[in-house]
């Protein structure tokens, strides 16, 4: 699926500056977005963040705001991780859409 096909807006630039910004190389969506049961009014979005080696280190508590900004950017409640669990990590690898990814 491509970034257009999606079933919420994604200002590319302002993702871009947000990444950029806190260290995340790949930022990824993935669950309902993507498909057609997507519910505009109570569906939240499930979004992976990948940060670049060490970005973590010392981040603590601030990575609830990252979470709270980019529901903010994306104009819904946002399902923030940084790591998916191994139990569903093969299954959920093979659908996610990267919405920003470092070169």
């Amino acid at each position: 699926m491509s970034v257009a096909k999606l079933h919420i807006r994604i200002d590319q630039e302002r993702v871009a500056s947000f990444c950029q910004e806190r260290g995340i190389r790949r930022l990824s969506l993935f669950g309902s977005v993507l498909r057609d049961d997507f519910d505009a009014v109570r569906s939240d979005v499930d979004v992976l963040a990948e940060y670049e080696p060490g970005a973590l280190k010392g981040l603590g508590w601030d990575i609830i705001d990252h979470r709270e900004t980019l529901s903010l950017l994306l104009g819904k409640t946002v399902d923030y991780c940084t790591r998916l669990h191994p139990l569903v990590a093969g299954r959920v690898r093979n659908q996610l859409v990267p919405i920003f990814e470092r070169p």
